[in-house]
């Protein structure tokens, strides 16, 4: 999850993956410094790892083709699989297939498509995600502020077997999804959802790339790696922001096991270990800011909210109501045993800045 300000203690409850919104943006959005056109070369990035999910990605893919605004490129990078990369190559035509040189994992997936993209702004989907066909329309829109270096969109939950009850609304960061806290109308940000994000090109050629050891390896559920590069891109120049577009929508599917009890479990544990470890790389002020706000103000509000409904009748509300105490203390314990893990932790250096986009 996200978290608030710099704390004075280590327990910081479920970390969504975005900041809450900035109170002074209207609502109509962040005033808009000096305008350029639209940013039209937009590369985008879809990363994958297993032939499980090719059916996702070939809709991936086709969802990016549909595009109102055409990409640049679409660029599929395959993770340490080399039988897929063939059978992108042989089945994928349009796309640009590469393999991931880098250490395995999501982060060095992404570095990978950076490595070739050639459009001024790169974007990346989830491969089990579909883009709406404005997506990188609005993306671009808001590029056209010179401040801005980042863009994130919303991620709608689709739910494959239906959403379970129980699972509360504050909590679908846990599927990678858009949660309740986040800013209902176009705001400065942190950092974006990494299932739908975008940054200018030459941010990455400035501050370097995604750094491994943080991310998403296969199916093991950690992530953060988005919350590191975002504190990095714009460390030390307060005149740059990244902004969340809800209007910039994908819908990213949710199969039924990860509604389950296990899941929700897994995953509010491995999130503490992983924003222990963006706080060991990044700072705690910094790594927890938002989580603050989203611990003392979004989740007891979640509460409240849950249990209101069971009075109502809603059986599902005290259940939505538990979970959230739950979560909350589940990832406040990972964030502890993530505090003395990240002691040991030897930070991998960012890669050197690319060169040539």
């Amino acid at each position: 999850m996200t978290a608030p300000d710099t704390p004075t203690a280590p327990a910081v409850g479920a970390a969504p993956p975005v900041e809450e919104p900035d109170t002074t943006a209207s609502k109509e959005g962040p005033a808009m410094a000096e305008q350029a056109p639209p940013a039209t070369a937009i590369s985008v990035v879809i990363c994958a790892y297993t032939e499980d999910r090719w059916n996702d990605l070939v809709e991936a893919v086709a969802s990016v083709e549909a595009q109102s605004l055409a990409a640049r490129e679409t660029i599929v990078v395959i993770d340490h699989n080399p039988e897929m990369l063939e059978r992108v190559r042989r089945e994928l035509s349009g796309v640009v297939a590469v393999e991931n040189s880098e250490q395995r994992g999501l982060s060095g997936a992404r570095n990978g498509g950076i490595a070739v993209a050639k459009g001024e702004v790169i974007a990346f989907l989830d491969d089990d995600a579909l883009a709406n066909p404005d997506w990188l329309e609005r993306l671009a829109e808001a590029y056209r502020d010179q401040r801005v270096i980042g863009v994130g969109g919303a991620v709608d939950a689709l739910w494959l077997e239906g959403r379970p009850r129980a699972f509360p609304e504050e909590f679908d960061w846990i599927v990678g999804c858009t949660y309740r806290g986040l800013p209902e109308v176009t705001s400065p940000v942190r950092n974006p959802i990494g299932a739908n994000m975008s940054f200018r090109a030459d941010v990455f050629e400035r501050v370097g790339t995604f750094t491994s050891g943080i991310g998403r390896v296969g199916t093991r559920p950690v992530g953060c790696e988005e919350t590191e590069f975002g504190i990095r891109a714009t460390r030390g120049r307060p005149e740059e922001i990244v902004l969340y577009e809800p209007r910039a929508r994908v819908r990213h599917r949710v199969p039924g096991e990860r509604g389950g009890v296990r899941y929700f479990r897994t995953r509010c544990y491995s999130e503490g270990l992983s924003k222990a470890l963006v706080a060991r790389c990044a700072g705690a002020g910094d790594a927890l800011a938002s989580e603050w706000t989203y611990t003392l103000r979004t989740l007891p509000l979640g509460v409240l909210r849950g249990l209101g409904r069971a009075l109502r009748g809603d059986i599902g509300g005290l259940g939505r109501a538990a979970a959230i105490v739950a979560g909350l203390a589940i990832t406040t314990v990972g964030y502890g045993v993530g505090v003395v893990r990240s002691r040991d932790f030897e930070r991998t250096a960012p890669p050197a800045p690319l060169m040539g986009h």
